[in-house]
């Protein structure tokens, strides 16, 4: 008997507690967590800055409502512009709220209301994974999951992921007024956009009066080896969604734009009770700091390359793909990533399968070589299994 809705299939574990890269269960079992919750723990479980942040703020002051001011909100919206910038302020602004769906709504209203009536509608990529809200999960490439939840509300459309020609064709001025685009298409088994692509949706959105509006929400805050994944390619975005690593697990989202854009927001068009409350805030900022302080980006690159080299060496991997701590390994036919991952967490180590045949991993920025090599030691004994399974079958 559960109290609980049946959005989520039954969990295999149930963890109560948490250090650095390690989750412990109600058994006593420890693990090695590669997933991060989904890329959001990025400086590990329980981590020290974040906690005392925390525990001073619930002792001083939790919630005052958008009504007031706490001046926490200003400083992190501050610290998120600079790294925006890749160190320099970007001049943008910065609502806060709740999730990274939510952040996408703000996205989402705000090109409408940029737009005007008429010249509403969003185009985003197939594939993407954008919220689950009505709006987010409509602007999600996924038709699967619209089906359920029809119909959807109206001013979407979309485009295959990385052709140039495709989003030409789709850009119409007349009706669009943004183009909603991953870097890297995180729940697709993180699939980076092809070089150029990004550059081609900056010159079109340019030339059509058009928002280019880019979800950092998985990719975000040092994960890919940059602040934030754009700034590889050198484009120039009008509004950038971000979420999951910026509280360290307190759920906090935010949506950046640049000052003009913002500006076409007026008192009362949106808001959030929590967004920006001083709990979260309080995380936010302690956590942005201290990724500073460890030059998140650079971390990212170093280990990334590793945990890739090292996954890559494995039997049964036939490429790897994605930036700095954010990967996946693309398994070679006939192995089930599912039972892959199924049987990694039974053998201690924590990823997850995206999509059919590709693993992900998304560790804490705190890893170490020897946990890259802890990880790849359990893998490549689930791999060899499945490999010899595979082999007896005669596929």
């Amino acid at each position: 008997m559960t109290f609980l809705m049946p959005n989520y299939s039954p969990a295999p574990v149930r963890f109560v507690s948490g250090s650095g890269v390690q989750l412990t269960d109600s058994e006593g079992r420890q693990y090695l967590d590669f997933l991060a919750g989904i890329a959001v723990v990025a400086l590990g479980h329980a981590n020290p800055a974040v906690q005392a942040a925390i525990a001073e703020q619930a002792a001083t002051l939790l919630h005052v409502s958008n009504l007031f001011e706490s001046g926490l909100n200003e400083e992190v919206a501050e610290i998120l512009d600079t790294l925006i910038g890749d160190g320099s302020p970007a001049g943008g602004k910065v609502f806060f709220a709740n999730s990274g769906a939510e952040a996408n709504e703000c996205a989402i209203k705000l090109a409408r209301r940029f737009g005007g009536r008429g010249r509403h509608t969003v185009v985003s990529a197939y594939g993407s994974f954008h919220g689950r809200t009505l709006a987010t999960l409509h602007a999600t490439g996924q038709p699967a999951k619209h089906e359920a939840f029809a119909p959807l509300p109206e001013g979407f459309r979309h485009v295959a992921f990385g052709d140039e020609d495709a989003l030409d064709a789709a850009l119409d001025p007349a009706i669009v007024s943004g183009l909603l685009l991953e870097v890297i298409e995180g729940e697709n088994g993180v699939v980076p956009a092809p070089p150029g692509y990004l550059a081609r949706a900056r010159e079109l959105c340019s030339e059509r009066g058009i928002l280019l509006m880019l979800d950092e929400i998985q990719t975000g805050l040092g994960r890919t080896g940059r602040w934030f994944a754009f700034q590889r390619e050198g484009v120039v975005p009008d509004v950038v969604t971000m979420a999951k690593a910026l509280g360290n697990g307190v759920p906090v989202g935010a949506c950046w734009a640049r000052a003009d854009v913002a500006e076409v927001f007026r008192p009362g068009d949106h808001g959030s009770t929590f967004g920006g409350q001083p709990l979260a805030m309080s995380a936010a900022r302690a956590t942005l700091r201290t990724m500073i302080e460890m030059d998140a980006p650079a971390v990212t690159t170093k280990m990334g390359e590793y945990l890739a080299t090292s996954i890559a060496a494995l039997d049964g991997v036939v490429s790897v793909r994605g930036e700095g701590l954010l990967r996946a390994a693309v398994l070679e036919d006939g192995l089930d990533a599912a039972a892959v991952t199924s049987e990694a967490l039974r053998r201690g180590l924590i990823i997850n399968a995206p999509v059919a045949g590709v693993l992900r991993f998304a560790p804490p920025y705190v890893i170490t070589e020897h946990d890259v090599d802890q990880a790849t030691a359990i893998l490549k004994t689930v791999l060899d299994d499945a490999l010899l399974e595979r082999a007896g079958k005669g596929l």
